[in-house]
Formats: C-alpha cells, sequence, structure tokens
C-alpha cells in the first residue's frame, strides 16, 4: 500500500489475497474542523476535498474502484457479487456490503461508530459494517453473518472478524441505558451507565457462530485519541474516518 498512515489487523494482514486498512485521519487535505482525511461528503467539508481524501484512499489501497454507503444506523445490507456488479455504482442507504468481487474495496466511515471487517478464506468473500450502538441494539452483525451463509454459503465457523477503533467503554456512557438497551447488555456494563460496546460485538459474533480466536479487536477508543481519529462524541462538529476491505486478484468489471 502506498504511505498513508493506518492501522491493520494482524490475522488479516497475514493472508496475501486480502487488503484492509483502518486509514486515520491523517493525510489528507481537509482543513479544520475536518483536518485532514474526512472521507464524508454527508459534513460541511468542500466536496472537492471529500473527493480528493476519497482518490488518496483508493490509490493507497490499489482498488479500482471505492464503494460506500449512505449510513444510517439500520439493517439493510448489499450483497455485491462478481455476475452482476458492472462497475457503476451509487451509495445506497445501507450499513453492512458483502461482496466476492476483487479490486471492489467496501469502506465504512466512522466517528466513533464500529467498523467490522469480516472475511472467509474459503469462499472468498468480505464484509464491511457500520455498527454503532443501534447496530448493536439490532445486532446487524448477526445478519451479516447469515447474509454471507444464505447469499455465499459462508460458514460461520470459517470467518475471520476485526473490531476496529471505536467508542471505547472508557467513553461509552448512555445515561439513557435503561430505555435504549435490551437487559441482556446490562452484563457488558462495566460501571453506572458506560456499556464496553466492543465487547457486546464480540459476543455477537461469537452467538452468530464465530471462534473466538477468530476475532481480533482494536481496542482504541476514538473519543480518548482524536489526533489519530474523528470522534462525534469528543468534537462534535467533525470530519468521518475510513475503514476499508478488499480482495486482491482481477476484477470483472
Amino acid at each position: 500500500m502506498k504511505r498513508v498512515r493506518c492501522l491493520q489487523f494482524p490475522r488479516l494482514v497475514s493472508d496475501d489475497r486480502l487488503i484492509h486498512a483502518v486509514f486515520t485521519r491523517e493525510g489528507g487535505v481537509s482543513e479544520a474542523p475536518y483536518n485532514t482525511l474526512n472521507v464524508s461528503y454527508h459534513t460541511d467539508d468542500r466536496p472537492e476535498f471529500v473527493s480528493k481524501n476519497l482518490e488518496i484512499i483508493r490509490d493507497a489501497i490499489g482498488a479500482k474502484d471505492l464503494v460506500f454507503m449512505n449510513q444510517v444506523h439500520g439493517k439493510e445490507i448489499l450483497v455485491l457479487r462478481q455476475q452482476d456488479f458492472d462497475g457503476s455504482w451509487e451509495p445506497a442507504s445501507a450499513d453492512a456490503m458483502i461482496t466476492d468481487i476483487p479490486q471492489l474495496a467496501l469502506m465504512v466511515k466512522q466517528a466513533d461508530c464500529q467498523g467490522v471487517l469480516l472475511f472467509d478464506p474459503i469462499k472468498g468473500v468480505v464484509a464491511n459494517v457500520h455498527c454503532g450502538w443501534r447496530g448493536n441494539v439490532i445486532n446487524i452483525l448477526k445478519s451479516v453473518v447469515d447474509k454471507m451463509k444464505s447469499e455465499f454459503g459462508c460458514l460461520a465457523a470459517d470467518l475471520a472478524a476485526a473490531i476496529g477503533p471505536s467508542l471505547g467503554p472508557c467513553c461509552s456512557e448512555f445515561v439513557d441505558y435503561e430505555k435504549i438497551f435490551p437487559e441482556a447488555f446490562r452484563r457488558f456494563m462495566i460501571r453506572k451507565a458506560h456499556f464496553n460496546l466492543w465487547e457486546i460485538s464480540r459476543h455477537q459474533l461469537l452467538e452468530a457462530g464465530l471462534i473466538n480466536k477468530h476475532i481480533e479487536v482494536a481496542g482504541i477508543c476514538t473519543r480518548c485519541r482524536t489526533e489519530m481519529f474523528y470522534s462525534f462524541r469528543g468534537e462534535g462538529e467533525t470530519g468521518r474516518f475510513a475503514t476499508v476491505i478488499m480482495l486482491k486478484g482481477e476484477p470483472s468489471f
């Protein structure tokens, strides 16, 4: 990958059929308060700056194309297959993408929510999931695993998963938790109104059939590390950083 500051997960980076990266907020062209690698048009950043930042990420990861969603904290999942993707793309309202297409980079935009990567090394399928606390409440992770199974014949036990930098238990305070969280989440409350969302996601992946040793967690709180990542809770008006995953190979489009 071309040199733009990013983080990678050891288990995923060890497979040479795969490229992935969690990009920091550094290395782009946007000005404060979106400085500098903001990837979201749904901010008040200048669109030409966002377009340039997306080009930087696409070039860094070596993708033929970079696709992303209008993230809405819902349960919609986009499935992109080799046989029916012609290279044209318009962002749709969804919070997860799954594909078997090489050179097609799937990008999630974040500023405290989790970007959760999934990879099936047997079937050659990847997924990228935008999972905030609302995503945990509706268990979007299980829905994505189920979709990978039904659409591509994946087995949950084969999947590798990585939970990226996001709001940590140190800063995950939800004063209305009795109204917004199910009772089952109480076991993940580490102190009054503070929840370990990373462990909620791990638990939901395990419940979906993944193996614990196949799940990696970055363990980096975005609110605590605003010099590296955007954080809505920490900054208010801010940009979005990118988590990207892509299969290597020859594209069909």
